[in-house]
């Protein structure tokens, strides 16, 4: 059988991967490129996840495409309008007919003489070889197989229901049962005023606290703009507004953490109305940032709460029995359901398993490259956001960069791209949050430098010239 041969091959067909295909056709119209994703629908994390109360915790302004305008009512918008934001995006550029679906790569080798990468992947029909010029893996960054699953005392004794938030199961009736929400996270405060709604009482069961704020569903001052200028204009200044104001908070809580923790509390006080004490609920040990700051829209969590169809607990758990958790205090909480809302296991580039000219390569020993390359791999990329602001930010500059590294290779005849490494020796983790996911995967996580461009900056405005603008040929090693 012949081996399909193509310029450029991507992996994953979520937000990243519909934002690289976009980006290619417009920007290297010349090139083919052909888009494999594992599963066999388009959106990657937002046709994955299906827990109730799924959303975005970034506003969609930033989140949305920067070349297609968000049109939708809700800036932090639910799960399922950002997936149909995403397969119309496809069906409007036409991307999803470059997309091989069920397709899941498990490997990639290198070859210098031929300077291709050889692809395989499997299939329903068994395995399949694509050659291609550049690989760019917009998969993300955790795995899809598996989320991350604590040891927790007793659980197997549990006689109800366990239902990790990662495989939510469409036919979950929980209408009228005791939920216990085991987790402090993004998810946990999602789903917590989400199965409020209908469940007898909903227990938001944390180790430790997280800082939670409340912000509007609905943008007012993004609402004012949208009427008073043309839908682009619009667009990018509402998007410039944006990503002012997160980069500026962000910066606020990183040089002024002792005033960031008295903001953060006076709001969480003055939405929980005196009905639950912000001790130790909302009282985290670390300073505001140092994780990811968990955003709720229009006071939900909050309202549950003070209604009291949810509380919140902060203890430890002793074990799970067969019809509650009983807890280090000595207190048993009644439970027909748990929802182990305890994170995610990250896996680095798909878990895809890299070789050049024969030699395996250990990801964790390699740098990156403006975070997007690593050194010693070449005509190879990886499609990264931030963590302190929407990951399209970060994931469309990406794209940019790649579109420009593939121009400036034709035009100059080269047939591959390596990032040399040419750091100081000093490392830094990948990605730069305490959170417990991120340390759990520091092992296996290519690393980061001290400098640039082997820094991963978490700051879109210092990014943003570099990437769309800055030397090509910095650290980098080109061949004909």
């Amino acid at each position: 059988m012949r081996m399909e041969r193509v310029d450029v091959l991507i992996v994953g067909a979520g937000l990243s991967g519909i934002g690289a295909g976009c980006r290619l056709q417009t920007r290297c119209p010349e090139l083919d490129y052909v888009i494999l994703e594992s599963r066999d629908a388009i959106g990657g994390t937002w046709d994955l996840f299906r827990y109730p109360g799924i959303r975005s915790d970034s506003d969609m302004y930033t989140l949305g495409f920067p070349f297609r305008p968000w049109r939708g009512e809700k800036s932090i918008a639910d799960g399922a309008d950002i997936l149909q934001y995403i397969r119309d995006t496809a069906a409007e550029y036409g991307i999803d007919d470059r997309i091989r679906f069920g397709h899941k790569v498990i490997d990639a080798s290198w070859s210098s003489v031929d300077a291709r990468w050889t692809v395989r992947a499997t299939t329903t029909d068994g395995t399949v070889e694509i050659s291609c010029s550049f690989l760019y893996l917009c998969s993300g960054y955790y795995s899809y197989e598996s989320g991350h699953l604590p040891e927790i005392p007793g659980l197997q004794d549990f006689a109800g229901t366990v239902v990790h938030p990662q495989f939510w199961p469409e036919d979950l009736d929980y209408e009228g049962r005791k939920i216990v929400v085991i987790g402090s996270g993004a998810t946990a405060v999602t789903l917590v005023p989400a199965l409020a709604e209908k469940a007898e009482h909903v227990t938001m069961l944390q180790r430790s606290p997280t800082y939670v704020m409340s912000l509007p569903a609905r943008d007012p001052v993004a609402t004012r703009i949208r009427r008073a200028l043309p839908d682009g204009v619009a667009h990018r200044a509402v998007r410039a507004k944006n990503v002012v104001v997160n980069l500026g908070f962000y910066q606020f809580c990183q040089r002024f953490p002792a005033a960031a923790r008295r903001v953060l509390r006076t709001l969480t006080e003055r939405r929980l109305r005196g009905h639950v004490p912000v001790d130790p609920h909302f009282s985290p040990r670390y300073d505001p940032w140092d994780q990811r700051l968990c955003v709720v829209p229009d006071s939900d969590l909050f309202r549950a709460l003070r209604v009291g169809r949810a509380e919140i607990v902060t203890d430890h758990i002793d074990t799970v029995t067969e019809k509650s958790v009983r807890l280090r205090s000595g207190r048993e909480i009644e439970a027909e359901i748990l929802v182990p809302a305890t994170g995610l296991k990250l896996l680095p580039a798909g878990g895809i398993e890299f070789s050049v000219d024969g030699e395996k390569v250990d990801l964790s020993q390699r740098f990156i490259y403006r975070g997007t390359m690593l050194a010693g791999l070449p005509n190879v990329a990886l499609c990264l956001g931030y963590t302190n602001a929407s990951w399209t930010l970060r994931a469309d500059l990406a794209s940019q960069y790649v579109c420009r590294l593939l121009r400036h290779m034709s035009r100059h005849g080269y047939r591959s791209a390596t990032p040399v490494y040419s750091g100081d020796g000093r490392t830094r983790p990948l990605l730069g949050l305490d959170s417990g996911y991120i340390h759990r995967a520091e092992g296996i996580l290519p690393k980061q430098g001290s400098r640039s461009p082997w820094l991963m900056r978490q700051n879109y405005f210092l990014d943003l010239p570099t990437m769309r603008f800055g030397r090509i040929d910095e650290s980098m090693e080109f061949a004909r």
